[in-house]
């Protein structure tokens, strides 16, 4: 596949239908397929399609391998005032996590802080929905999650730590400051969807099967992601993976399966926290916060602009809500057979009726 890699251009209310359709068809009810869709279809709309619509097949499949139970509702315990475990029963990541979400929020009223540990939830996706939905709340949001083993230590061979994304939100009447990272020097979706394009990643990403640096996203898939930061990342990312680990009972680097695959159940786990902030006596979104990051902004070289933590998702989501967005065409004709074959169910099942 070369460079010059077909795209559609799709708006965002067909994608969410269409991606809603084609989960239906794979076995999803209405509801928990249209929530999914929407999740991934904003990560397009952010400019991030390692975590959107590509992600439908893989979806399907565990739906239909009965590794993904998409109408299962999550087990919600609470362990102590400020603790929840969440028992996804399988069920899609997005579904299980605005659920804790919902509950996190309505305990912080009492506790200040709240916190779930989530296990057996599917792929959370991107971050900063999640992490937004808990600013707007007036708390500081944070989320950890841990992924298959994809990255090389500092100084080793072979994919052994995961890239354990780290989301969190500190509101602001500035624009709240929004993180969503990963702690490999990429996402294992943005190795994909390079090598989809056909395009070579940027030196410093990731290395091949016998640890040498590669700019060939095929022989990246091969080997591993590299840390981003060197040892800092590599640290940092080991770290947030021991956290999750420890507080949701699941597993580590290797030993994490179920988010890029159909055919192994989900082990990975997830820790979602919320932090009401005037719960220490501060206000939430306070004009001292929001004047330091407007001095950011305005502290680029020769007059340029420096962007906070959010600002570009924040305006490609804007411009793309209305404009529309970039589809890989192998990736579109996918999720629209999907849909099809749904439809093309449907309409038998009525004649049949």
């Amino acid at each position: 596949m070369g460079s010059d890699t077909r795209t559609r251009h799709v708006y965002a209310a067909t994608a969410v239908e269409t991606a809603t359709a084609a989960l239906v068809g794979a076995g999803a009810g209405a509801s928990p397929a249209r929530l999914q869709a929407e999740h991934l279809v904003e990560a397009e709309l952010r400019g991030h399609p390692s975590h959107g619509l590509r992600r439908i097949p893989t979806l399907a499949g565990r739906m239909r391998a009965g590794l993904l139970r998409a109408d299962a509702r999550p087990e919600i315990t609470w362990r102590a005032d400020a603790a929840l475990v969440v028992d996804g029963n399988l069920g899609f990541g997005p579904v299980v996590a605005y659920s804790a979400i919902d509950e996190l929020l309505e305990r912080s009223m009492r506790t200040g802080v709240a916190v779930a540990a989530l296990h057996r939830t599917h792929h959370l996706g991107m971050l900063a929905p999640y992490v937004e939905r808990i600013g707007r709340a007036g708390c500081i949001g944070l989320v950890f999650s841990s992924t298959e083993g994809l990255v090389h230590p500092w100084g080793g061979v072979g994919p052994l730590v995961g890239t354990n994304p780290i989301g969190a939100v500190v509101p602001s009447p500035a624009g709240d400051l929004i993180l969503d990272m990963s702690t490999g020097a990429v996402s294992a979706g943005k190795i994909l969807d390079f090598a989809e394009r056909g395009m070579p990643l940027p030196s410093g990403w990731a290395v091949d099967a016998h640890g040498a640096s590669t700019i060939d996203a095929d022989a990246a898939t091969r080997g591993a992601i590299s840390p981003f930061g060197g040892p800092k990342g590599f640290a940092l990312g080991l770290t947030l993976g021991a956290i999750v680990g420890a507080l949701t009972g699941t597993a580590y680097g290797p030993e994490v399966r179920g988010t890029l695959d159909d055919t192994h159940e989900v082990s990975k786990g997830d820790v979602i926290a919320a932090i009401r902030i005037e719960a220490f006596g501060q206000p939430a979104g306070s004009p001292e916060l929001a004047a330091y990051l407007d001095l950011i902004r305005a502290s680029g070289r020769d007059g340029g602009r420096v962007f906070v933590p959010g600002d570009r998702s924040r305006e490609a989501r804007a411009r793309t809500v209305q404009s529309g967005f970039d589809v890989i065409d192998d990736v579109w004709t996918a999720v629209t057979e999907l849909a099809e074959t749904a439809d093309s169910a449907r309409a038998e099942a009525g004649h049949s009726a």
